[in-house]
C-alpha cells in the first residue's frame, strides 16, 4: 500500500508503531463456556481479501509465547495455525514507512480474538484505508461449525450493495456483510450456475458483474470475495476453494 510523505501517513506509521490497540470490529469474545479439547486443538485458517501494496509477505503470527512465518493469500487456504488459550492470533510484520522507505517499522498488521466457543475459525484479513488509529487489516472471524462442505460463504467489502443469484434463490449483501448459503449437502459433484449483481448508485439499478459455473462438492467449501478496484471505481469479485478437514 502506497503511504504518500504527509502528516497524517506519518501519523498512521507512527500508531501503527506504537501497536494502538484496536477494538471493533473483531469477533465478540466468548461467553466463558469451557474450551472444547480435541486431538489437534482449536485451529484458525488466515486468508486475505486482498494484499495492500507494500507489505512484506510471508508475516509473523504470534500464538502466545510462539511466533512463526506464515505466506498471506488471497486465492488459497494455506496450513491453519493454533488458536491460544486466551483466543489471540496476532499478524506482525514490516511496514512501509514513508519518511525513509529502506527504514520500514515493524509492527503488528492485525489481531483476531477467536472466542471460546469456537474449535474451528475462518479468519478473514480486510485492508483499511485509513484512519491512523488503526491496525493495516479489519478482521472477521467465521465459525467453521457454520460453513460445511458444499456451502458458499460471501463477503462484501465494496461500497455497494451486491445480489447472487443461485439455485432460484437471490442473496443480498450490503457493504461489509458475509452469508453463507447453506444449501442442502450434495451428495457427489454437482456443477451449479450462479450470477452476480451490483446496484449502481449513479444509475439505481441493478447491473450485471457476471456468470459463472460452480462446482459444488460436498468435501470443499467455496468462497467469493466482492472486493473494490479504486483505480476504475468498479467491483472484483474472486473465488477460493476451501477443502474440508476430517
Amino acid at each position: 500500500m502506497h503511504l504518500p510523505g504527509s502528516k497524517k501517513s506519518h501519523q498512521l506509521a507512527l500508531a501503527l508503531l506504537l501497536l494502538v490497540p484496536w477494538a471493533e470490529p473483531l469477533a465478540a469474545q466468548g461467553t466463558g463456556a469451557d474450551v472444547r479439547d480435541s486431538a489437534r486443538g482449536r485451529q484458525a485458517w488466515i486468508i486475505a481479501v486482498s494484499l495492500p501494496e507494500g507489505i512484506a509477505n510471508p508475516v509473523e503470527i504470534r500464538v502466545g509465547g510462539e511466533t512463526s512465518k506464515l505466506t498471506l493469500s488471497k486465492r488459497s487456504i494455506g496450513q491453519p495455525v493454533k488458536i491460544p488459550e486466551d483466543g489471540v492470533i496476532r499478524l506482525v510484520g514490516d511496514i512501509p514507512n514513508p519518511e525513509d522507505p529502506a527504514k520500514p517499522f515493524h509492527g503488528t498488521l492485525a489481531q483476531a480474538r477467536i472466542p471460546e466457543t469456537v474449535e474451528d475459525a475462518l479468519v478473514i484479513l480486510i485492508p483499511l484505508h485509513a484512519p491512523a488509529d488503526q491496525f493495516l487489516f479489519e478482521v472477521k472471524v467465521k465459525d467453521l461449525a457454520d460453513f460445511k462442505g458444499g456451502d458458499t460463504l460471501y463477503l462484501n467489502t465494496s461500497p455497494w450493495e451486491v445480489q447472487v443469484e443461485s439455485r432460484g434463490e437471490n442473496i443480498q449483501l450490503g457493504t461489509g456483510e458475509m452469508r453463507v448459503d447453506a444449501s442442502p449437502r450434495p451428495p457427489k459433484e454437482e456443477s451449479i450456475s450462479v450470477t452476480y449483481r451490483f446496484m449502481d448508485p449513479r444509475k439505481q439499478a441493478w447491473r450485471s458483474l457476471g456468470t459463472s459455473m460452480v462446482a459444488v462438492l460436498p468435501t470443499r467449501r467455496e468462497i467469493c470475495f466482492f472486493g473494490w478496484d479504486p483505480r476504475f471505481e468498479r467491483i472484483d469479485y474472486h473465488g477460493v476453494t476451501f477443502p474440508v478437514s476430517d
